[in-house]
């Protein structure tokens, strides 16, 4: 069975077929793909163009077929090209003639573009899901360690000493972002294709808006050749995975870096790490270098979906059948980097006495020391020189920066910076690193969360 026997005298050949099929991976659209065929049934049944019995059979099939995909037993037939040809196929196998009738006032233009968003759709809302999952194994960790400190770093040289907690709400809070980006998405796709047809809609009496309305969409599409053609959700939506996959690999080089013995910052449960084949002494965080090295799969998706679409003209063309893959991998690698992510912060073991070791390092006291000279006056910027070269002495000479303070008549009082904590203690700006800005900050969160929780459950 093809959908266009009547203009050919012969069938495709086998070199095209193998280039043109896609039901070897369209077939994850089947739920999305009948659920779409329901709306479009019943927008042809308001126009009077089947009867109430006919309407029945059809969605006793449809449903019939749902059950065969669901339960594994739908069997392929050799000239199922696609996922929509082969539903159409097995709804006329099932109900007879009246089966011929699914795809009246329909393209599979219009039929694919609709169906990929009610994919998309669903996706994003799942994607958001794991992210909330992450959001919160961090959040685990970060209550259960609220005094840790470690090194901030900048340019990976220590900067200031900031609480883990903090340290881990910044993730939190970009995550969130991410959330936000994929609802966005989500919001902007919600607009149906269903009744543009093949490129100028039809001349048959469908309600387009009814059918938006009966797929969960905000409304229809205003222009048929843009409703076929666009593509811009799929684009979109890689765009919110890639970025995901970039703070996915943030979370990932860090956790490499801090369970090295280098720095000893932390460790990952046996479950979450790997052996070597041949040194018996090794072992590996896998986990968060496949989460740094899935991200390069991500980018090249949304790079291959802006590459396949830059140069089509108006309006649908087969190379946008190549919209699928990219996308279908992109989801199936955010969720389950973000699973395994959650999975490994989980099972984390902090490594407090060396983290706070390492904050330790009496040269981040350096700015608290300026600060304190601002404070009794000084420009910022002669205060800075006064104290780099303080800190440059006792590089050079080998000797401790607190030592050199206590030594200086005019600093001599700023001796008590250097105790332990005092620094990390003195953050208390909105937004900073210490105890008392982060428990602002625990409550911005919370809230966040919670709107964002909301947002995911459509309420």
């Amino acid at each position: 069975m093809t959908l266009w026997g009547g203009r050919f005298d012969s069938s495709m050949d086998d070199a095209l077929w193998n280039l043109s099929e896609s039901y070897s991976f369209d077939r994850a659209l089947y739920r999305h793909d009948i659920m779409g065929s329901k709306a479009h049934i019943a927008g042809l049944h308001k126009a009077g163009i089947l009867t109430g019995a006919e309407l029945g059979l059809l969605t006793e099939a449809l449903d019939t077929v749902a059950g065969e995909f669901s339960n594994g037993t739908f069997q392929r037939a050799a000239s199922d090209e696609d996922i929509h040809m082969a539903i159409e196929r097995r709804v006329i196998e099932i109900c007879g003639p009246v089966g011929g009738k699914l795809h009246t006032g329909r393209s599979r233009n219009d039929q694919v573009a609709t169906t990929l968003r009610l994919f998309t759709r669903d996706a994003l809302t799942d994607v958001a899901e794991t992210l909330l999952g992450l959001i919160q194994a961090l959040r685990n960790v970060a209550d259960e360690n609220p005094t840790v400190f470690l090194p901030g770093y900048t340019h990976m040289q220590r900067a200031q000493p900031v609480l883990l907690s903090h340290h881990l709400q910044a993730h939190c809070f970009a995550l969130l972002r991410d959330i936000d980006r994929a609802m966005d998405t989500r919001q902007r796709l919600l607009i149906s294709p269903l009744g543009a047809g093949a490129i100028a809609g039809t001349s048959l009496p469908l309600d387009p808006h009814y059918t938006a309305t009966q797929l969960g969409f905000r409304r229809a599409f205003a222009n048929s050749m843009d409703a076929t053609s666009d593509r811009d959700f799929v684009a979109e939506a890689l765009f919110v995975f890639a970025l995901i996959g970039v703070h996915f690999s943030r979370l990932g080089e860090e956790l490499v870096l801090w369970t090295t013995s280098e720095f000893g910052f932390a460790s990952l449960d046996d479950r979450f790490t790997t052996g070597s084949s041949m040194l018996p002494q090794k072992k590996n965080s896998d986990v968060a270098e496949l989460a740094r090295g899935k991200t390069g799969r991500l980018v090249g998706n949304l790079t291959s979906i802006l590459t396949m679409l830059k140069g089509l003209p108006l309006a649908y063309n087969r190379d946008l059948q190549e919209d699928k893959e990219p996308l279908f991998d992109s989801i199936r690698t955010v969720t389950l980097v973000g699973r395994a992510l959650a999975g490994a912060y989980t099972s984390l073991t902090v490594h407090a006495d060396a983290m706070e070791q390492a904050a330790s390092d009496e040269l981040l006291v350096a700015i608290d020391i300026a600060e304190e000279l601002v404070a009794d006056g000084k420009p910022f910027r002669e205060a800075h020189d006064i104290v780099g070269s303080l800190v440059g002495e006792a590089v050079r000479q080998g000797v401790t920066l607190e030592s050199l303070v206590r030594a200086h008549p005019d600093l001599q009082k700023f001796g008590g910076l250097f105790a332990p904590g005092e620094a990390l203690a003195r953050r208390r700006s909105p937004g900073a690193s210490g105890p008392q800005a982060y428990r602002v900050q625990g409550y911005q969160l919370a809230g966040d969360v919670d709107a964002a929780e909301r947002r995911v459950r459509g309420e």
